[in-house]
């Protein structure tokens, strides 16, 4: 059984208390490994550490020296990425065939891609009068914000994970990482890789634990933590925002979602299905992108329930490693309980079950996992709780629309602002829909499809700010004006 430790100032240290937790492999159930939990030594130290780094060698670097290291790093990744494909699989029990083509190669792309941001990022300048004449010129400069606080999330941990830790790098920051307790793997794994590229001690930090009273919360309090990035839940959010205030630290947060998918009559049916299967049941319905709510115009209302209810229903789940494998389980049993809580709420409520509703029967070493069906409901109003709560799982409720104005309203009624989806092949539709729905990305005719360079993030309780591309350079680094007076 391996043994997770955190990784601190270039090096693999345990608790000084000696506390440890369980690492559960979601697919069977199984313990696979123990987790050294932080307490506020390991958290001082590791914060530490960060802190002197940015004085040291890594703050000496300029800005092609730092890049040329990130691409070393992104390098590092790609030549283990069967053990990081291994490690992510294990923690999450996605299948091999998900994770091999978006996980791990954007958790290493994240690291050229912020690179390249950083070099060719441009400055400012201005021109100015003076009263005596002579004129001055301004400029602006980009600095380091300091010590940044990466709390992840565990339903993307290495692909997430490095879109905040790519970035903070690049524009010249140190890091302390605490991954979620479900998934420490591919953060500690990742630490070997900052050693091997030759990345500077102290720049790279992971503590490990879970949020109250634990690592999270004594990171993200720490008086030498200059800012906080946080991917989850928007409880967990305000939590964080509340420690950030002390001290006036600056936050990035990514929060839940409710995502609705409009289907118009005028749509390509078979596109709209693939992208609604995708955004409502990849990852096991674990991805903050996806859609819990479908609205479909109502000519083409039973035909896509139908469709879908098909598509549901051949999902093959099974070992991670299995190449027919395309339906993971949920990532921990305290998760399977909070899904079938609300497949049970739904029920109750009074929605038709089209598919699923339960926990399926799996065989040998997967009857111990963390197994539910996908999952489509019909009938239920738009003030049920499991329509206007986030669920986190494989499943939809769909339901039928007459009218564009109708549909618009009907999507925005909702406390989060994340993202959305339009299927029409209608152009001005496309754009009038897109520009009136109160979320921070919006897709048409697509899901999931990311350019990184655009900005990313949510509306109302699913966020605060952006990042992706130059957009991240807002919260990474600050700005500094620098006059000269000729």
């Amino acid at each position: 059984m391996r043994k997770i430790k955190h990784f601190i100032d270039s090096g693999f240290v345990e608790s000084s208390s000696g506390k440890t937790f369980d690492q559960v492999a979601p697919a069977t159930g199984q313990v696979v490994g123990q987790v050294s939990e932080a307490g506020r030594n390991e958290v001082n130290q590791a914060v530490e550490a960060a802190r002197n780094a940015l004085t040291g060698e890594w703050g000496k670097l300029n800005v092609e020296q730092r890049c040329e290291l990130l691409y070393r790093v992104a390098d590092g990744i790609n030549a283990r990425f069967d053990e990081f494909l291994a490690a992510e699989c294990e923690d999450t029990g996605k299948p091999y065939s998900l994770a091999r083509h978006i996980d791990i190669p954007r958790g290493a792309a994240n690291f050229k891609i912020f690179a390249d941001t950083v070099r060719n990022a441009a400055n400012k300048s201005f021109e100015m009068a003076t009263p005596d004449g002579a004129g001055a010129i301004n400029y602006s400069v980009h600095v380091p914000k300091g010590v940044i606080a990466v709390v992840c999330p565990w339903n993307l941990p290495l692909l997430l994970m490095t879109w905040k830790v790519g970035p903070a790098l690049a524009c010249g920051n140190t890091v302390v990482v605490k991954p979620s307790e479900e998934t420490p793997a591919t953060a500690t794994l990742l630490g070997e890789v900052m050693n091997e590229a030759g990345v500077p001690a102290g720049v790279y930090n992971v503590v490990h634990g879970f949020g109250p009273n634990s690592a999270g919360a004594y990171l993200t309090e720490h008086p030498g933590v200059d800012a906080i990035t946080f991917t989850g839940e928007t409880g967990t959010g305000e939590a964080i925002m509340r420690a950030a205030a002390t001290g006036v630290r600056d936050v990035s947060f990514e929060l839940g979602g409710k995502n609705p998918g409009i289907v118009f009559a005028d749509c390509d049916m078979g596109k709209a299905i693939e992208g609604t299967m995708r955004s409502a049941f990849a990852n096991c319905g674990q991805v903050c992108l996806g859609t819990e709510r479908v609205f479909v115009e109502r000519p083409i209302f039973d035909e896509f329930v139908a469709r879908m209810k098909s598509g549901a229903e051949a999902l093959k789940p099974g070992h991670p490693e299995d190449a027919e494998t395309n339906l993971g389980p949920l990532v921990s049993e305290i998760h399977r309980k909070k899904v079938l809580s609300y497949y049970e709420l739904a029920a109750e409520e009074g929605a038709n079950v089209v598919t699923g509703g339960g926990v399926p029967k799996m065989p040998g070493d997967l009857a111990g996992g963390s197994w539910v069906e996908p999952t489509i409901w019909t009938g239920l109003d738009d003030d049920a709780r499991a329509v206007r709560e986030e669920i986190f799982g494989p499943c939809c409720h769909i339901s039928p629309f007459d009218d564009e104005e109708e549909v618009i309203a009907r999507a925005n009624d909702t406390e989060y602002g994340l993202a959305a989806a339009v299927w029409t092949e209608n152009v001005s539709r496309a754009h009038r829909v897109a520009g009136r729905l109160e979320a921070g990305i919006t897709w048409v005719n697509s899901w999931f499809l990311r350019d990184l360079r655009t900005p990313f993030g949510g509306m109302k309780q699913s966020g605060i700010g952006r990042e992706g591309g130059e957009y991240s350079l807002e919260f990474y680094s600050e700005t500094k004006n620098i006059c000269i007076k000729l």
